[in-house]
Formats: C-alpha cells, sequence, structure tokens
C-alpha cells in the first residue's frame, strides 16, 4: 500500500488535514476513548509526544466509540476532556471507526501492514497502538495493555 501520506482525518474542530504534514516523522497512531480502563495512558502518550518531538515524533489519537460505548463524548466533549483531565498537546482526530464497514481509510492500512497477534487484522480494544516510521510505513502493532512509556526505546531508535 505504500506510505500513509495518501490519508486525509479530520481534527476535533473539523479541520481536515492531510497526513502529508507529517511526512518524515516518526508516528504513534492511538485509538483513543475518555471511559475506558485505559484512559490514563493519555499520559504516558502525551511525555513521550513531549519527550521525543523536537526529534521529529509525534503521537495521533483519534477517539473511537466501537468498544462498549466508552468514548460517548462529541468532538467537542472530546477536546474538553482532553485538556482538563490529560492536557493533551498532540493532534487528536475527530471519532472514527477502526473496524468494520466504516473503517477509517488509514485505519484499514494500519491494520493491513501491521497486523496483531497470529496475524489478526481487527483491532481488539481502545488503546491499540501503531508505530510508523520516517518513511510513512507501519512498522509494528502494540496491544493496549502496552504503556506508552515501553514503546520509548523503539520510538528512539525509529529517530
Amino acid at each position: 500500500m505504500g506510505d500513509i501520506y495518501h490519508h486525509r482525518a479530520r481534527t476535533l474542530d473539523g479541520r481536515e488535514v492531510s497526513l502529508e504534514d507529517y511526512r518524515g516523522k516518526v508516528l504513534l497512531i492511538v485509538n483513543t476513548a475518555s471511559r475506558c480502563g485505559f484512559t490514563p495512558q493519555f499520559t504516558g502518550l502525551e511525555a513521550l509526544h513531549r519527550q521525543f518531538a523536537d526529534k521529529g515524533f509525534a503521537v495521533l489519537g483519534f477517539p473511537c466509540n466501537q468498544f462498549a460505548n466508552q468514548e460517548p463524548l462529541d468532538e467537542a466533549g472530546i477536546a474538553r476532556f482532553c485538556q482538563t483531565s490529560y492536557p493533551v498537546s498532540f493532534p487528536m482526530f475527530a471519532k472514527i471507526e477502526v473496524n468494520g464497514p466504516g473503517t477509517h481509510p488509514l485505519w484499514a492500512q494500519l491494520k493491513e501492514e501491521a497486523p496483531g497477534l497470529l496475524g489478526s487484522r481487527a483491532v481488539k480494544w481502545n488503546f491499540t497502538k501503531f508505530l510508523v516510521n520516517r518513511q510513512g510505513q507501519p512498522v509494528e502493532r502494540f496491544a493496549p495493555t502496552v504503556r506508552p512509556e515501553d514503546i520509548a526505546p523503539k520510538i528512539a531508535k525509529l529517530l
């Protein structure tokens, strides 16, 4: 499929953004939710973002409500939550679907090129993470249980 830069996504404030804007950066792309047991990972994701941003790294958050309705908020509510509960400075995008017929095209590519355990394609839960290299190619998938800080050495290696 090539790189991810041909995809577009809408931000929480409704702007259409091309992933071309992230060309040359190492990315950690994550499906998020505000009412999940893994929601405290926002702290670790923000720490990674701050630690490596000046070296060409970014976290991209994509809220998703496909797992036990754990993201019930609308875009404005998600933005408020991310600012008040976990002061998030990394880009957050509008709610998307990561599985099924409405899967966002970016996520279809991520799942295809970085399959999960035993080659599974479906995202199993919130806070599944995909590491993308500077060439825009997904290189690894991390389960929701993998803490952001545990991914830091792999990020550093790609930088």
